[in-house]
């Protein structure tokens, strides 16, 4: 496998009216239908950023889960974003990765934004995990968790090549958003993408993009600015797998155990 496919989804979203977030993304993605094999869509896609989550939570099988598996269908590819769920009593910042073959799987934010008071209102998930897809293993996780590398650190019992952030991050901590991006990159050899919204929340929130595609390097294949837009980038997975051969700095990591 030479080659593998990431669309980056940058969009501004309505708060609060997860229809319409449904029907406005229906027609941005339809044209890549048999053109890439992944799609990345921002966190809460269909809500916001909000704290809302007993109006807002849907059911853990509700209409964005068939919504998802539905366009996964029809493009050919895999797509991931996070939803606001409810599932058992609790909320969760869910990211949600669909595949054409009608697969489901998900993972559960693990780091809460506090300043926004996420934690007061949603449940913390546990682990990351690599999913393979196409011939790629990927790790995907949502916004904050950017900030902590320990949790994303690629070591034998999370292995990967690609890790990726589904995201609201606000202008104002735009600079560190790009820097982190490349951090992770450079740290674990691998490819990181990341993708942010645009424009302001109902919160009085403002979002500047900077969606990224970034190699193993920490260099940039692609870099968004704060319109909206889409930006499908190819990865070399092969390259990436001779660089690790050449340059095994993950052999001479730390190891370490998380608490759960």
């Amino acid at each position: 496998m030479a080659g593998f496919s990431v669309t980056l989804v940058q969009q501004p979203l309505v708060w609060h009216d997860p229809a319409a977030n449904r029907a406005r993304l229906a027609a941005i993605l339809e044209p890549l239908a048999g053109r890439t094999d992944l799609i990345v869509l921002p966190e809460t896609f269909t809500t916001g950023f909000s704290m809302e989550v007993e109006r807002l939570g849907e059911p853990a099988a509700g209409p964005t889960c068939d919504w998802l598996l539905a366009r996964a269908a029809a493009l050919d590819a895999a797509i991931t974003g996070s939803v606001i769920t409810a599932a058992a009593g609790r909320y969760y910042n869910r990211l949600l990765w669909a595949t054409p073959a009608g697969e489901l799987r998900h993972y559960d934010k693990r780091h809460l934004f506090r300043m926004a008071r996420e934690h007061e209102h949603f449940t913390a998930g546990r682990a990351a995990a690599s999913i393979s897809w196409r011939g790629l293993s990927i790790c995907p996780l949502v916004c904050y968790d950017l900030r902590f590398p320990v949790f994303s650190r690629r070591r034998p019992e999370l292995d990967y090549e690609l890790l990726v952030y589904a995201a609201n991050w606000p202008a104002a901590r735009g600079y560190a958003w790009a820097q982190l991006l490349r951090a992770r990159a450079i740290e674990n050899q691998a490819y990181v993408v990341g993708v942010n919204r645009t424009g302001p929340d109902g919160a009085g929130v403002d979002y500047a993009g900077g969606s990224a595609a970034v190699d193993y390097l920490g260099k940039p294949l692609a870099e968004l600015g704060a319109e909206p837009e889409s930006v499908t980038v190819a990865l070399d997975i092969e390259r990436l797998r001779a660089f690790r051969e050449k340059f095994p700095a993950h052999l001479d990591a730390d190891r370490f155990t998380l608490e759960s």
